[in-house]
């Protein structure tokens, strides 16, 4: 009975972690291939990316209702039958609709992007079910605390692993990018995501799950997660983190693509990378410290420091530039590349925590309330369509460089959560099924 119990959470774990990447796989293509519509169409450049998004507003709520429905493993597999179809219909943008004008004009639209803005918005509410499954569970997995930040943090580590490839591969299938460019470029990135979420429903459809809350559905829940301060306030540091996650990229992407590089997508696309591989070096590193260092500690430490890096990217003069190696196997060209972009990328490193501890920090102490936390939280990863799509028109109507004191507005706030914010001062709401039914009997 012992050894059973024992493997059962090792096995949830390691499908936990295979979500978490999966999550960031289909996120991560929306900015680079956004690059390919935004040749075409200025405003749409971070359109989809924006629907990716806009998904988690609407479906945050009912997929933390689901979790308290269906269970973890279930809602798992229908957010994977969701991407897949999504995913699909980006393909079908490839081939279909071209020709056909929706908005008439001097640089009329035309229905296949549409279409590529609905599988966009499909895939959005694919990542919202998953992350909504995946965040929670690595934390009760955990136990909470620094062991449950721990267990998202590594799995976070998979996500920028995944994340660190796919505007990489995207990069190499379309080299340079000009106006002639289609999503025909990178058919087969889709394809392969198509076929992984299919893989990963079958494997997933026969792996037992132990549930970590049973029961959920019989609960009553007198409160919302938002009467207790440190979960509303972290609600908000979520919307802006997911913000600065994609923001801080995005635009590098978007700059590096139409400036310095005159359309080389993929020396652009291998900057981005950076900061995604930073990302997976930041998350390896604090999954290891994380049972000793303090989740709090690691993010205003984490945000501090990306507060200064942004400074200095800003503040920094364009002029300074550094030579980008050359890699013709990959269609990466050398060129002078300003340095603000070092430090741009370096912010990785420091976001890379962000995600799992404002998460572990929010829901700290919620108990019964965490699914529906989870719900609301997801709610608000509309924040990383949004604030990057602000930072995208500042960045093309005032410049590039000045869009990242956005960024920087959102780290403070970021800074504020973890010093003050996070703590919880509302410990007299009842959050535990066992005092409840206690309270009852009595």
């Amino acid at each position: 009975m012992t050894q059973t119990s024992q493997k059962r959470p090792i096995v949830a774990i390691i499908t936990m972690f295979f979500i978490f990447a999966m999550i960031s796989f289909v996120t991560n293509m929306a900015a680079p291939f956004g690059n390919i519509w935004g040749f075409r169409y200025a405003w749409a450049g971070m359109a989809g990316n924006l629907m990716n998004f806009t998904a988690y507003l609407f479906m945050g709520i009912p997929a933390g209702n689901m979790l308290i429905r269906y269970g973890y493993k279930k809602t798992a597999l229908i957010a994977l039958a969701v991407g897949a179809i999504g995913l699909g219909i980006q393909l079908l943008s490839s081939v279909v609709g071209d020709n056909i004008i929706v908005i008439g004009g001097e640089n009329p639209t035309t229905l296949n992007l549409f279409i590529y803005l609905l599988g966009a918005l499909v895939c959005g509410v694919c990542v919202c079910m998953l992350n909504t499954v995946v965040n929670p569970m690595l934390n009760l997995l955990g136990g909470g605390g620094n062991k449950g930040n721990q267990l998202i943090q590594t799995g976070g580590a998979l996500n920028s692993l995944s994340g660190t490839l796919t505007p990489m591969f995207v990069g190499v299938l379309v080299g340079t990018l000009t106006k002639e460019t289609t999503m025909a470029s990178v058919a087969p990135l889709v394809v392969t995501g198509i076929v992984i979420f299919v893989l990963a429903f079958i494997i997933i459809s026969f792996v037992k799950i132990e549930e970590p809350q049973a029961n959920l559905s019989n609960v009553k829940y007198e409160h919302s997660p938002l009467a207790f301060r440190h979960c509303l306030l972290g609600v908000i540091a979520i919307f802006f983190y997911v913000g600065v996650e994609i923001g801080i990229p995005g635009e590098l992407n978007a700059w590096i693509s139409r400036e310095p590089f005159e359309g080389a997508a993929a020396v652009a696309g291998s900057l981005a990378a950076l900061y995604w591989l930073l990302m997976l070096v930041g998350r390896f590193l604090s999954s290891i410290i994380s049972g000793k260092v303090s989740t709090r500690l690691q993010l205003l430490v984490a945000s501090s420091v990306a507060i200064i890096f942004i400074l200095i990217a800003i503040l920094l003069p364009e002029s300074i530039t550094f030579k980008s190696p050359e890699i013709k196997a990959l269609n990466i060209y050398s060129g002078e590349v300003p340095m603000k972009t070092l430090f741009i990328f370096l912010c990785g490193i420091c976001t890379s925590v962000m995600w799992g501890g404002i998460f572990n920090l929010a829901t700290e102490g919620l108990g019964k309330y965490t699914a529906k936390a989870s719900g609301l939280f997801m709610t608000m990863v509309v924040g990383g369509g949004i604030m990057p799509f602000i930072q995208d028109w500042i960045g093309r109507t005032v410049g590039y460089v000045s869009s990242y004191w956005l960024v920087f507005a959102m780290l403070v706030y970021i800074f504020y959560y973890a010093l003050i914010g996070s703590k919880n001062v509302n410990k007299d709401i009842p959050v535990n099924i066992e005092e409840e039914m206690k309270e009852e009997l009595v």
